[in-house]
């Protein structure tokens, strides 16, 4: 296989045609059908079907595809790699982050990055694992600093725990349950929640399961992003289960409690994570050790508010 067949292949599949492919490489349309009839004589299997509405792919295409994704990001972190030893602009830094931290710790820790690696490029996501581990697998993401996946195996993802933190149930300020002292009181209200395709019966499990307690999964709505989660918390009367640190950070604190519930659920890992087989360049060791340096000291720091908000976490 050549570079320039995966990359039409690659192409195509993003835009859905052969000519707006044509268009992102900056090659003719001929040139694009001719890498793809090509590599479909060179595999002897078919790889894409082509139709009035557009382009569709096979079993074999897809399959091919997975692999296209991941050589052409590996060559792309090499390339970066290499103008970051030149000292250019083009590196570029992909993480995702959970919600929480973004939140607290993230701004230092940029600032920090920058300071050390001023010519990197960095690109952040939220770090729910619906999006993570698609892009962590395709090389396109380099890192992701959160809870991970139970279909994250060891074998495809090197997983390194960096704090433990607590959860619990959050509801806005003045919620009419605000005072109850039971999960089981609890079933009757709407939620939301968040949890990867294959998370469900864990967060089921860990929420409400193993507690003796049922929810009806017409009262559950799917949020995957903390400004929704705000917005349906404070504004839809929602509860929901999170880490116990987001009641204490803008823009939750004040507008927000924990209840006080007899149930306990079990603490969580903050974690980086990345594919076992893809390298970690300078920039995404310098990124982590900035990170680990900021939460040592933030755990250490004896001002007030600090205290506040790092209580609920445990460094490992």
């Amino acid at each position: 296989m050549k570079l320039h067949q995966l990359e039409a292949l690659v192409a195509s599949a993003d835009t859905g045609s052969i000519r707006a492919a044509a268009r992102l490489l900056g090659i003719s349309q001929p040139a694009v059908t001719r890498a793809l009839r090509e590599m479909e004589a060179e595999q002897q299997l078919p790889l894409l079907v082509r139709s009035p509405s557009g382009l569709k792919f096979t079993d074999h295409g897809y399959a091919l595809l997975t692999h296209a994704r991941l050589v052409l990001n590996q060559l792309r972190q090499a390339e970066s790699q290499m103008s970051i030893r030149r000292g250019q602009i083009e590196g570029r830094l992909c993480i995702a982050v959970t919600p929480w931290l973004s939140l607290t710790l993230l701004p230092e820790v940029v600032t920090e990055f920058r300071r050390r690696m001023p010519n990197v490029r960095l690109e952040f996501f939220d770090s729910f694992v619906m999006i993570t581990q698609p892009l962590l697998r395709d090389g396109y993401m380099d890192l992701a600093i959160g809870q991970a996946s139970p279909a994250m195996s060891a074998q495809e993802f090197l997983i390194e725990p960096l704090v433990r933190y607590e959860t619990g149930i959050m509801v806005r300020r003045g919620h009419a349950k605000e005072g109850c002292k039971s999960i089981h009181e609890l079933l009757d209200q709407d939620w939301l929640l968040n949890y990867a395709p294959d998370g469900r019966d864990g967060l089921m499990q860990e929420v409400f399961w193993r507690h003796g307690a049922t929810l009806d999964e017409k009262r559950v709505v799917l949020a995957h992003s903390v400004l929704l989660s705000q917005t349906l918390v404070e504004q839809a009367d929602m509860c929901t289960w999170v880490p116990s640190i987001m009641t204490a950070v803008p823009p939750f604190y004040g507008r927000t409690v924990l209840l006080d519930l007899e149930e306990r659920f079990s603490p969580r890992d903050l974690s980086i994570i990345s594919r076992r087989n893809g390298p970690q360049g300078s920039a995404a060791l310098s990124f982590i050790d900035c990170l680990s340096g900021i939460i040592k000291r933030r755990l250490r720091s004896s001002n007030p508010v600090d205290r506040r908000v790092f209580a609920t976490l445990t460094p490992l």
